[in-house]
C-alpha cells in the first residue's frame, strides 16, 4: 500500500522516463503491447483463480469471455492497426492560404491515470491500459479493493513484465485512491459509479487533469410490437445473468408492450430454467462480489416489495463460504421512485414494465440520465430510425445485448470513450501543424493594408 508521497514518486518517475522518450517508436509500442499480452495469456490459469477467490465463485468461461478474451483481442488490435493510427493525418487547408499544407500529428500525453473497478477487474484496468500504451503514454493503474487478490496478482506480473517507469499497478483502499485521483496526470480514466465519479473528477479538478468517467446508467431495453419475443428473452437473459448481472453494459431494465407482457415474461422464465437448470447453485451462475454490495441489493428487492411489486424469484438464493449466489429475478412494473428505477441495478433484478406504444417508451427513457447502452428489438426500420435520434446512449445495439463491446473498431463508453482508435486518440494529443510555402500568398496581406486585396480574398 502506497501512501501520497509514494504515488507522487513514482508519478515523477514515470514524468521523467517519458521526458526521456517523449515520442515512443512503433517498435517500442508494440513490444509494450505484445508484453501486456503476454502477461495475460501466460496467467490466464492465475487470473481465473484470483477473479473466481475475490467473488466468492465465477464461472471459468465468464472470466474468459469478459477478462482475459477482451484483453488480447484488443492488443491483437492495436498491434495491428497502430502504424495506421500513427501517421498525421492531413487537412485541409483553404485556398487563400495555398500553397501552404497542413497536418494533425497525434502526440502521447505523457502519463495517464487508470482507476478501475472490482467487476471486471482484469480487463477494465488493462483495456484503456492497452490504448494509452498504443498512444505511447506511460501508465498508472490503481485496481479496485474489493478484488484484493486480483489487483495483488496484477501488480506482481506487473513488475515482472514491465519497468515502474512503463507500467505501474498500485494496490490499497480507499484512502490511497483518493490519494491516486489528486495526483497530477496528464489524463484520469475513471471507471465505476457515479458517487464515486463525482469524487474522483473533484478531486482532478485541483490540477486540471483531463478525466474520462465511464460510468454505468440504467441500460434500458425496448421489445418493439413486431420483436419475436422468446429470442428477444434468450438475448436479453444472456446479457443481463452473464457475471449475475454485475456488468456495466447489463440491461437494467425492459420496456415492452402491455398486452406481450405476460408472454414475455413466461418466455424469460423458459429461457432461464434452460440456461441454468440447477439455479443459482448451478456451475455457470456467479456470485455476488463483495458482502456490501449484496446487502444493497437485498435493501433494493425489499423495498420493492414492501411497495407492492410483483417479485418473481427464478430461483433460490446460495449462501458461499465468501459470499452468495442471488438468483435472477424479474420486478413487475415498479414505479418509478423506488431505489431499483433510481439506482444503477449492478446485479441479478430485472425490472419489466408494460407501456402504451413507442412514444410512451422514447419518452421513459429520455426522463432518465443518458445510459451506457440501450438495446432494441425490432425489425422496423421507422422505429430504430427514431429510436437512434429521440435517444442518448453511449451505444446502441439492435436485436441483442453487450455485443457491442466486441467489436474493438466501435468506441466504448459513455458518450464513446475509448476501445480501438478512439481510444489512441482519447490518449493522444491531436497536435495542429502547418507548414508555410516558401512563397506565400498571406505575405499580400501585410501593412500597408489594401483594402481591395482583402475583399478580393473575401476577408
Amino acid at each position: 500500500m502506497a501512501d501520497a508521497s509514494q504515488l507522487s514518486a513514482h508519478l515523477d518517475a514515470q514524468r521523467q522516463a517519458f521526458d526521456a522518450e517523449r515520442y515512443p517508436t512503433l517498435a517500442v509500442r508494440r513490444d509494450r503491447l505484445r508484453r501486456l499480452g503476454d502477461m495475460t495469456r501466460e496467467h490466464r490459469q492465475d487470473i481465473i483463480k484470483a477473479i473466481r477467490q475475490d467473488f466468492g465463485y465465477r464461472p471459468e468461461a465468464e472470466t474468459r469471455l469478459l477478462d482475459i478474451a477482451r484483453v488480447l483481442q484488443a492488443v491483437r488490435h492495436a498491434r495491428r492497426h497502430l502504424k495506421r493510427w500513427m501517421r498525421p493525418s492531413r487537412a485541409a487547408v483553404p485556398w487563400r492560404l495555398w500553397p501552404a499544407r497542413a497536418r494533425v500529428h497525434r502526440q502521447p500525453l505523457g502519463t495517464v491515470g487508470i482507476i478501475a473497478p472490482s467487476h471486471s477487474p482484469w480487463s477494465l484496468a488493462l483495456l484503456p491500459a492497452v490504448d494509452a500504451l498504443a498512444a505511447g503514454n506511460r501508465v498508472m493503474i490503481k485496481p479496485s479493493e474489493r478484488s484484493p487478490t486480483t489487483s495483488a496478482l496484477m501488480a506482481r506480473l506487473a513488475e515482472h513484465y514491465f519497468s515502474p517507469q512503463e507500467l505501474k499497478v498500485i494496490t490499497g483502499d480507499a484512502g490511497t485512491g483518493r490519494a491516486f485521483a489528486a495526483l497530477p496526470f496528464d489524463h484520469l480514466l475513471f471507471t465505476g459509479d457515479d458517487r464515486a465519479g463525482r469524487e474522483v473528477a473533484l478531486a482532478a479538478a485541483a490540477n486540471l487533469t483531463p478525466v474520462t468517467l465511464e460510468l454505468g446508467g440504467k441500460t434500458p431495453v425496448y421489445i418493439g410490437v413486431d420483436a419475436d419475443l422468446e429470442r428477444a428473452a434468450e438475448r436479453i437473459a444472456f446479457g443481463k445473468w452473464l457475471s449475475a448481472g454485475q456488468t456495466r453494459l447489463a440491461p437494467d431494465y425492459v420496456l415492452v408492450h402491455e398486452p406481450h407482457l405476460s408472454a414475455f415474461v413466461a418466455a424469460l422464465t423458459q429461457v432461464v430454467k434452460r440456461f441454468h437448470p440447477d439455479g443459482a447453485a448451478g456451475d455457470d451462475y456467479s456470485a455476488i462480489v463483495g458482502e456490501s454490495h449484496r446487502e444493497r441489493l437485498d435493501a433494493m428487492l425489499e423495498e420493492a416489495r414492501d411497495h407492492g411489486c410483483r417479485v418473481i424469484p427464478l430461483g433460490e438464493t446460495v449462501e458461499l463460504s465468501r459470499g452468495a449466489k442471488l438468483p435472477p429475478t424479474l420486478v413487475i412494473d415498479p414505479h418509478g421512485e423506488l431505489a431499483i428505477m433510481r439506482e444503477e441495478i449492478f446485479g441479478p433484478w430485472l425490472p419489466i414494465i408494460g407501456i402504451g406504444d413507442l412514444d410512451h417508451a422514447l419518452a421513459f427513457v429520455h426522463e432518465r440520465p443518458r445510459p451506457l447502452a440501450l438495446y432494441a428489438f425490432t425489425n422496423d426500420p421507422e422505429r430504430r430510425r427514431r429510436i437512434l435520434e429521440d435517444t442518448h446512449s453511449g451505444g446502441v445495439v439492435f436485436n441483442d445485448t453487450l455485443w457491442h463491446n466486441a467489436a474493438p473498431n466501435l468506441p466504448f463508453g459513455g458518450m464513446g470513450g475509448y476501445q480501438g482508435e478512439a481510444g489512441f486518440l482519447r490518449f493522444s494529443h491531436q497536435r495542429s501543424v502547418f507548414l508555410q510555402a516558401r512563397r506565400s500568398s498571406v505575405r499580400l496581406l501585410n501593412p500597408p493594408y489594401r483594402h481591395w486585396l482583402y475583399r478580393l480574398m473575401g476577408f
